[in-house]
């Protein structure tokens, strides 16, 4: 992810998205577009998402400075949710971010997505994140304590709640 090296993101947002997270919504993702997995991590990511058959652009670069792809598709550093899901409604492209559930009851995010094409997708279980700490991965036996979401803008899905199986 852009910003680990400049640390302006905070150490709890080193947890990486698993391949299966991307699996299982591969089918609701329009294989024309190209995608820009806009937060670098560990670049394992947008690797999967090109494994899986999409054209990808994902480099370690500044999302905050950037405009790429067609459609934007990431796990965005949870410290930085309110100024990332801005840059988003400011790019007015077409996303898919993975966040906690808590995001939906935030004043903010409520102000923001108001009138907007905002749907959401709820997976059958928790995603488990691979952690990363001090540029190692890290043990965590696969228990995430937390739920989350994710967060769709103008990706016209057929439903404003989509239930994973």
């Amino acid at each position: 992810m852009a910003g680990y090296e400049t640390s302006i993101f905070s150490n709890h947002d080193d947890y990486m998205t698993p391949k299966s997270a991307w699996e299982n919504i591969q089918h609701l993702i329009p294989k024309d577009k190209e995608i820009w997995e806009c937060f670098y991590g560990d670049g394992k990511s947008g690797e999967y998402l090109q494994e899986l058959g999409f054209k990808v652009i994902h480099e370690n670069i500044d999302f905050f400075n950037n405009n790429k792809g067609d459609i934007i598709i990431s796990n965005p550093p949870f410290s930085k949710k309110k100024e990332v899901f801005t840059r988003l409604i400011e790019l007015n492209k077409p996303f898919i971010m993975i966040s906690s559930q808590q995001l939906i009851f935030t004043k903010y995010f409520k102000n923001l997505m108001k009138g907007q094409n905002f749907q959401i997708i709820i997976p059958s279980r928790r995603i488990q994140f691979i952690k990363i700490s001090n540029g190692e991965y890290v043990d965590t036996g696969n228990r995430c304590n937390f739920d989350c979401l994710y967060f769709c803008y103008k990706m016209n899905l057929d439903n404003d709640i989509t239930w994973l199986e």
